[in-house]
């Protein structure tokens, strides 16, 4: 009833994609998530390769990285945007609660005969 038709899919990663996950991820201002986004990997993954390097269990040729400006740039450009994007959507809640607030706040300061004669229309 609940069985899967078709074989389960597993990706196999070469040591050197490994290795160089690893070390985009190790550069500053970039996060695991966004490099793991952009390998197409779950940041879970990411994440257990970085601990298999530090133990020393993820071994191969340490060879540098060579990251595409292009790449690094558009990765800092999306660490900065999310951040921005964050601030925006909490400041954008602030505002809903404040115009909420002065909107319940006008409502109470009425006078009551203001009130009846606009709900007697």
């Amino acid at each position: 009833m609940g069985r899967a038709t078709q074989p389960r899919r597993v990706n196999r990663y070469t040591l050197e994609f490994k290795l160089s996950a690893v070390q985009l991820s190790k550069l500053r201002d970039v996060q695991i998530q966004d490099v793991a986004q952009a390998l197409d990997i779950h940041p879970f993954m990411l994440s257990r390769w970085r601990k298999e390097a530090r133990e020393g269990r993820l071994r191969g040729k340490h060879r540098k990285v060579v990251l595409n400006r292009k790449l690094a740039g558009e990765l800092r450009e999306l660490y900065e945007l999310k951040q921005r994007y964050a601030l925006l959507k909490e400041e954008h809640e602030l505002l809903k609660k404040a115009v909420r607030f002065c909107s319940q706040a006008k409502r109470r300061s009425m006078p009551s005969s203001t009130r009846r004669a606009r709900g007697a229309r």
